[in-house]
């Protein structure tokens, strides 16, 4: 996770939405569409269509057949709902990563929030857009994904890079060598007095730092502290 974390901060490229001219290739990008809303879908496939640059190879109404879709296909680029029934954009997502299959998956959706982009890039995703997007927007970032960068809309960006902070944030509290020592000594059953003497410590030091150890815990006694420290894996 910690990796992935690191990966996505230096990784991560985002989507300018320019309205700029692209030189269109001979070699159009492949595409397959997957959306269940068929006015949606319909939209989607005339805007790619309209570029010059991009073919539409394959719809889908549903995720299995989106995956399927793409299976037979090979596009480069799957432009999905993130709702889909069947499976939801961010499974096919990470089955095409887990079949190590060529495509790159671009999700759209009108559900934006942080944990649900980034649940999408975390599962293989390659990108996500919101569905107000643009023509432009839609088109580019199709293009850019195609030449393998990983885009996510400018509107998104601020509330991604939160969700990829705090999900960094390490897990429980943060104890101190000596309140480790101490942790130890307290679930060895260990007094006060003989605490002091095993850390060369006067018996108030030990003391504070028992309390401290407790505040950080949110427990009042040893019994809790223990088993406290067993549920976040604080003890071996």
């Amino acid at each position: 996770m910690r990796r992935w974390l690191h990966d996505q901060r230096r990784r991560l490229r985002v989507s300018t939405g320019a309205s700029g001219s692209r030189a269109i290739t001979s070699e159009k990008v492949r595409v397959v569409v997957g959306d269940d809303h068929p006015l949606f879908r319909d939209g989607v496939v005339r805007a790619l269509t309209s570029s010059g640059s991009i073919e539409v190879v394959a719809e889908a109404d549903d995720g299995p057949s989106a995956l399927d879709a793409i299976r037979t296909h090979s596009p480069q680029v799957a432009l999905l709902d993130y709702r889909m029934p069947g499976m939801d954009g961010a499974e096919v997502a990470a089955a095409v990563q887990r079949d190590e299959l060529p495509t790159r998956v671009l999700l759209v959706s009108a559900h934006d929030e942080s944990a649900i982009v980034f649940r999408a890039l975390q599962e293989g995703a390659a990108g996500f857009l919101p569905k107000e997007s643009t023509r432009s927007e839609l088109i580019n970032a199709v293009l850019d994904c195609a030449k393998g960068r990983d885009v996510v809309a400018p509107s998104l960006a601020a509330g991604l890079a939160g969700e990829i902070r705090k999900r960094a944030e390490p897990e429980g509290p943060v104890l101190s060598p000596r309140e480790r020592e101490v942790l130890k000594l307290i679930a060895a059953g260990s007094s006060i007095p003989a605490m002091a003497k095993e850390l060369f410590l006067a018996p108030s030091t030990v003391k504070t730092h028992v309390q401290r150890l407790y505040e950080k815990l949110g427990v009042s006694d040893r019994g809790a502290a223990v088993a406290e420290a067993m549920r976040r894996k604080l003890l071996e």
